[in-house]
């Protein structure tokens, strides 16, 4: 220490300062503002006398061996504890210890701090153990644990206690200081979130059908004119809760590949369903549709592989020949400008694609004729993937007539070829696809 002395007047002119705390005869207390400016503009290459000068103090009143030892002593706290090293701390410490016994109140008020003491351990370590018990994965976030850490110093008003409990929480006490100074930032943050978490909503519900997050990004893109990653779209999803409708595997309905290569047509797809030709491959099959009181609807469609665009479809409540010779009149009479010379239907080998007549239609219209394997769903899987994903979507349950179904069915197909985009097609939906492939 400086044996310098102060004199009133000298006194006086050093409380002016914004800087100073307090000035006695001896010594100056200096604010932790300073003493952070001081160290960030020594590092920066300022000399210490210079950093005095400039923040207001009169370098003759201070004394060079004062500022020098500040420098020295400064420095050496923010190089061992960081910011925290810079920080007055003289009022949370008891002083030097007492030689005389205490008094019969100092000693209850002693008995009082240690049971506060460990009454805030306790505490902490209860909530932590709670909201753990929550949490899948059995640990906490460290952000959940600075704040349990801060709802329990505010309401005992445990200022001293923020090294122990951080030491109990296994958790930094400068990450602590950094949680209480980044609140700012988490309303912000929060705010935001809050914010994405309003369009995807909108957007998971637009048209009336559930989406997934591929989905949501190409309408927040193509309806909203929006660009927002998809991966802060799944975060926010997991955020809020938004779950999206996903096709589970049903252990009944997996095939094993059929061994037989018996084949009543000729497979001619052989699985290369995307051939960037619009109107060539063509697939087809019928599903079944349940609605009402144990009533059942059949759906038979027509889906270009290409383009993944319906075609041709045929709702009837009977599953007789006509569902699939209806579909291929439908598809003659409305799509007949996109068909090809090459252009041929895919199915699997059921009754009705196997019949005489369903085939002698087939040749009359000059379209030919593609087969799976016996028993392997697999070598018509983009149109099974389309009656998964329909189900899905649609809420055919609620349907109580046919006539309900009907229109349900209508909406889906036009909401499906014209507004549901979809990833595999350059985010594109299946119509405006179609436009670009003939465009090519």
């Amino acid at each position: 220490m400086s044996k310098k002395l102060f004199s009133d007047s000298e006194i006086k002119i050093l409380l002016k300062n914004k800087y100073v705390k307090k000035v006695s005869s001896k010594g100056i207390t200096y604010t932790d503002q300073f003493k952070l400016l001081f160290v960030s503009e020594y590092n920066m290459g300022k000399r210490p006398y210079e950093i005095f000068e400039d923040a207001g103090f009169d370098a003759d009143i201070v004394g060079m061996d004062r500022v020098w030892s500040c420098s020295k002593r400064w420095r050496k706290s923010y190089q061992d504890n960081g910011e925290m090293g810079l920080k007055d701390t003289r009022k949370f410490s008891s002083g030097r210890p007492l030689k005389r016994e205490l008094t019969n109140e100092e000693l209850l008020a002693k008995k009082d701090a240690e049971i506060a003491y460990w009454k805030a351990e306790a505490e902490l370590l209860k909530k932590i153990e709670r909201q753990e018990r929550q949490v899948k994965k059995g640990k906490l976030a460290t952000s959940l644990v600075f704040k349990i850490i801060q709802e329990i110093i505010l309401k005992y008003n445990y200022k001293n206690m923020v090294r122990h409990l951080c030491e109990v929480a296994l958790v930094s006490r400068s990450g602590y200081y950094h949680y209480l100074n980044s609140t700012d930032n988490r309303y912000h943050r929060e705010k935001r979130d809050l914010e994405l978490n309003g369009l995807i909503l909108r957007a998971i519900s637009h048209r009336g059908y559930k989406k997934g997050s591929r989905s949501i990004k190409m309408v927040l893109e193509q309806d909203f004119h929006l660009v927002i990653n998809r991966k802060c779209i799944q975060r926010i999803m997991r955020k809020y809760g938004i779950k999206c409708p996903i096709r589970k595997a049903n252990p009944y309905r997996r095939m094993m590949k059929a061994t037989r290569e018996h084949r009543v047509v000729p497979n001619l797809l052989q699985r290369e369903f995307k051939q960037e030709l619009a109107g060539k491959v063509l697939l087809t099959d019928i599903t079944y549709i349940p609605y009402g009181l144990s009533k059942m609807a059949y759906l038979s469609t027509i889906k270009d592989g290409s383009t993944n665009e319906i075609l041709s479809y045929q709702l009837s409540n009977r599953m007789t020949l006509e569902i699939a010779t209806d579909t291929i009149k439908n598809l003659i009479r409305k799509n007949k400008n996109l068909l090809r010379q090459d252009s041929f239907i895919h199915s699997d080998q059921g009754a009705h694609y196997t019949s005489p007549k369903f085939q002698k239609l087939l040749k009359k219209y000059k379209l030919g004729q593609s087969m799976s394997r016996k028993g392997n769903c697999w070598d018509n899987a983009p149109q099974e993937s389309f009656f998964g994903h329909m189900k899905d979507e649609i809420d055919y349950k609620s349907c109580a007539t046919f006539k309900e179904l009907q229109h349900l069915i209508d909406d889906y197909m036009d909401y499906y070829n014209n507004y549901r985009y979809q990833w595999g097609l350059k985010k594109l939906t299946p119509v405006q696809y179609r436009n670009q492939l003939i465009a090519a």
